[in-house]
This record gives C-alpha cells, sequence and structure tokens, in this order.
C-alpha cells in the first residue's frame, strides 16, 4: 500500500533506504561511516553527500585523521583521479559545514 504524497518523495525514499541499511548491519557506528566513506570516495560521490554524512560521521568518532587514513587504503583501488576528488569533496563539505556554523552563531548573537 502506498503511502501519502510528499513534498520530499527522493529524501524520504533515501532516508528510509538508509534507516533500513543501518538496521541490517552489525557494523558499529564508526566502522559504518568509515565504510560509507569509502564507498563515498569510490563512486566518487560529491560533496553534498560527503556533507549529508559529515554530522553522522562525527557522531560516531570518525576523525579527520581517520577519513585521510581511509582514502589512504582505498586509493590503491580507485585510483588517483578519485582519492583526489574525494579529498576536494570532503574538504569543500568541511568548508560548507563550518560556514553554516559560523551563520548559526551569528544569528544567535544577532537574537541576544
Amino acid at each position: 500500500m502506498a503511502s501519502a504524497p510528499s513534498e520530499t518523495p527522493v529524501l524520504d525514499t533515501l532516508a528510509a533506504m538508509t534507516a533500513e541499511s543501518v538496521a541490517r548491519c552489525d557494523l558499529d557506528a564508526n566502522s559504518l561511516m568509515a565504510a560509507r566513506i569509502a564507498a563515498l570516495a569510490a563512486v566518487d560521490a560529491p560533496a553534498g553527500s560527503y556533507l549529508l554524512n559529515l554530522g553522522p560521521a562525527a557522531d560516531a568518532g570518525v576523525t579527520l585523521e581517520q577519513a585521510q587514513g581511509i582514502l589512504v587504503a582505498v586509493a590503491p583501488i580507485i585510483g588517483t583521479p578519485r582519492t583526489v576528488s574525494a579529498a576536494a569533496n570532503i574538504a569543500t563539505a568541511l568548508g560548507v559545514a563550518v560556514m553554516a556554523l559560523e551563520a548559526e552563531l551569528e544569528a544567535e548573537e544577532d537574537q541576544a
């Protein structure tokens, strides 16, 4: 049976797929996010995909050093171009996240 129409059907589908994947996975949160980072690098994911995973990765204890280690580990498999692209897209995602946090802090200061 189909559910009621949504204003964000694509995001809703991705959220449902992710929830099902997490529910069926026996990895701890850190290992799960490490695997996701490796997979994102392997498919040459855009910065937005990394941005969507930054919060969960940080919550799972993934550090910048661990992300770098993941890229080092997968580099021989995925090749130089995808490794460089992944590093650049991770840096872009981190930059966007920092800008969003700064804007949030400024908004809070303006309200105070």
